[in-house]
């Protein structure tokens, strides 16, 4: 089982390359952390975007520009629209976000006839986490594209973050869905989804993985704690993938790690698209979403 970065790059190694579009790819972030990708071996990198801002930042940073395949185009949202339009094609395996913000980046996704959403699917955002503290790698949904999922939308964030557990090595992760409390309360909707959810998955109507809630995010990842509150369960204290109840929590929980805890790894993309689709936020560091081109490319089929 890959329990940190360093193994998933060692993974990669003995993989294919593949090729990432950048969507308006014009900044230092997105043009270095490519760069890194390519050193690495992990793919072949095409910039969607202005041209004169891509040489010019390339020029900034110290990197020759020919080892991207630049496509020029002028205006941002005519840039994203190609760059998805190009791995609807099979013109790339992996879609990125460079520059643009994300409400553009996901409605170019989105476009019913040239976006990369399958019919029906819903998609969702999925976290690596790497944290000292922790014995093992996190992953996480949602902290950037479902509001307030319901309990469907709860069934497929499951479904994705075993799914990625599984790109992982990890062949039965311990799924926690995380509340307020690990006591069932019937007035918080948080664990009554929760307790379903992990009923669903006693009766292997969610497969490939072991589930428990509701839990308290203390008692999911730290074994003192489940045993202070005398707690038994299958996954309290062990988990591998967290689902939370909402966008906020995910969210700040996301950041809480980025900017209080030292030495933090993450990485993060949006799945159910036809392909991998890197989201970090425009301030994320030039670290992250190189780990975040690194988990796409694990992830590709």
């Amino acid at each position: 089982m890959i329990t940190n970065f360093d193994q998933i790059f060692e993974s990669l190694r003995s993989k294919s390359k593949k090729r990432i579009v950048v969507a308006w790819g014009v900044d230092n972030h997105s043009i270095t952390a490519n760069y890194k990708a390519i050193q690495q071996g992990i793919v072949d990198a095409t910039l969607v975007g202005d041209e004169k801002l891509i040489k010019a930042e390339c020029e900034q940073i110290g990197i020759d520009p020919k080892v991207f395949n630049i496509i020029n185009n002028d205006n941002e949202l005519s840039a994203i629209a190609q760059a998805v339009e190009m791995v609807r094609n099979g013109e790339g395996d992996i879609l990125m976000k460079g520059l643009c913000s994300t409400d553009k980046y996901m409605r170019a996704m989105l476009n019913k006839e040239k976006g990369l959403l399958p019919n029906r699917a819903i998609l969702s955002h999925v976290c690596v986490l790497e944290n000292k503290s922790y014995k093992k790698l996190i992953i996480l949904s949602d902290m950037a594209v479902i509001p307030l999922p319901d309990l469907q939308q709860k069934i497929a964030m499951t479904k994705y973050v075993v799914n990625t557990a599984h790109s992982l090595d990890n062949p039965r992760p311990k799924v926690a869905f995380i509340a307020a409390t690990e006591q069932m309360l019937p007035k918080m909707p948080a664990c009554v989804d929760a307790a379903i959810l992990s009923k669903m998955i006693d009766r292997n109507m969610i497969t490939g993985c072991i589930g428990d809630g509701p839990l308290a995010l203390d008692v999911a990842l730290f074994e003192d704690s489940v045993k202070i509150k005398k707690l038994s369960s299958p996954v309290a204290g062990d988990a591998d993938c967290l689902i939370f109840p909402n966008i906020e929590s995910a969210n700040v929980f996301y950041k809480a790690n980025s900017k209080l805890c030292k030495d933090v790894k993450q990485a993060a993309v949006v799945v159910g698209a036809m392909k991998p689709c890197v989201l970090s936020s425009r301030a994320d560091s030039i670290e992250t979403k190189f780990n975040s081109i690194a988990l796409a490319a694990l992830q590709c089929k």
